[in-house]
């Protein structure tokens, strides 16, 4: 195996939606970094992954390049009706007339995470980036000038800085020794792609069922993408998951759930057990190393803050380290990327929080929560907040009480 030595101003471990995220945002503040990326070139991500990206993910694109955020609210999708049933019987109901809202840009919009993927890798490549695929870390370095990186392949790479965004088993996180320790979901969940049917296609609209009663009082969200429907189902603490994701029992739950024109349009079924870890530093020792969405935390998905924080970690990290390579002395460097890894620690700590009150809400078989879902379910005839309670309630809180943390 031949060993070449390499170079580069900035280098990212990663190319999913952190790591070309992270790369748009420091070429447009004119920093070069190239990518450095374990998969092929024709690699195939499959899934829809996550689907939903926030409104201000939109307007955080748009303003680190013009147009990338424009043209993922093109292509993506904005339901107008969310709607919430207790045991079949619907509790809860809201259409907008509006529901992307009066601005340039959606509250939301709801695509593949492939499809997200290849406009930030459009984007990045218009910027003159360069992505080296089949090139898979094998150890990272930290010392006191800067980041000695080995591939796989024999390649040596130095760089001033470094951004791991190379997901939940990163070997960044690994070469920095950080404690990437943390608590699962007791259930586990089955979530399957559905392709649309164009002759008859359903009415666009989001749906959340409390133990639907046509299969065997499971949860069961619905949520619409641009070209079809993904269903979350909640398995019970006594089912067998390889079951519920077998093809034939899926199918079975797709027609019941659906209608029967969707039993054989299934275009992916993954099962997740959903973590909720946080590293305990995001940067090391030397400030040379940061980390950055999923290599530095995991969330459930509800309230859909993965990929969402990942992004706003790019750009505070492309920040950090622009600053940092501008700095007059190294002291000033290093304040900035300590400050980044307590920022992003702080945010991803309120959105583990955050993901987990979802998570309490779903699961728990406490007698206080029953209770409250219960009471709210029985209220809701007569009271329509309590309905909305309920509807909210599966995605944690939305608010932070220190805004400039969230996501």
């Amino acid at each position: 195996m031949s060993t070449s030595n390499k170079s580069a101003p900035v280098i990212i471990v990663g190319a999913g939606p952190t790591g070309l995220a992270t790369g748009i945002a420091l070429r447009a503040r004119g920093i070069k970094a190239i990518i450095l990326e374990s998969d092929s070139r024709d690699r195939n991500r499959s899934g829809t992954r996550a689907i939903y990206i926030h409104g201000s993910t939109l307007h955080r694109l748009e303003q680190i390049h013009p147009g990338v955020g424009q043209k993922i609210a093109q292509k993506g999708l904005v339901w107008p009706t969310r709607r919430t049933l207790w045991r079949g019987n619907e509790i809860f109901s809201r259409t907008y007339s509006d529901p992307g809202g009066t601005g340039n840009l959606p509250h939301f919009t709801s695509l593949p995470q492939s499809t997200t993927e290849s406009f930030l890798r459009e984007s990045f490549n218009l910027q003159g980036g360069t992505i080296h695929w089949s090139s898979e870390v094998e150890h990272v370095e930290p010392q006191q000038d800067g980041v000695r990186v080995q591939t796989v392949d024999g390649d040596v790479w130095r760089t001033e800085y470094l951004v791991g965004a190379d997901g939940a088993g990163s070997t960044v996180r690994n070469g920095i020794n950080a404690d990437f320790q943390g608590e699962a979901s007791e259930n586990s969940f089955i979530v399957i792609d559905i392709e649309e049917t164009p002759e008859t296609p359903r009415e666009v609209e989001r749906v959340f069922h409390y133990s639907h009663p046509d299969v065997g009082g499971r949860n069961v969200l619905i949520i619409p993408f641009t070209g079809g429907w993904r269903i979350d189902i909640q398995c019970k603490q006594s089912d067998d998951p390889s079951n519920v994701e077998n093809v034939d029992v899926a199918s079975e739950m797709v027609a019941t759930i659906l209608g029967e024109r969707y039993r054989s349009r299934i275009s992916w079924i993954s099962r997740y057990t959903f973590k909720q870890v946080t590293a305990d530093s995001f940067v090391d020792a030397h400030q040379r190393i940061l980390l950055a969405g999923e290599a530095a935390h995991l969330f459930a998905p509800f309230g859909a803050r993965g990929m969402n924080s990942g992004i706003a970690d790019a750009d505070e990290a492309a920040s950090a380290i622009t600053v940092a390579i501008t700095a007059e002395t190294a002291s000033i460097a290093e304040a900035e990327i300590k400050r980044y890894g307590t920022r992003r620690k702080k945010a991803a700590e309120y959105n583990k929080y955050a993901a987990g009150k979802a998570l309490e809400h779903l699961q728990s078989n406490r007698l206080t929560t029953k209770i409250k879902k219960t009471a709210a379910a029985k209220l809701s005839r007569y009271w329509e907040g309590a309905g909305e309670w309920l509807d909210d309630a599966p995605y944690g809180p939305r608010k932070n009480p220190d805004a400039t943390q969230f996501y």
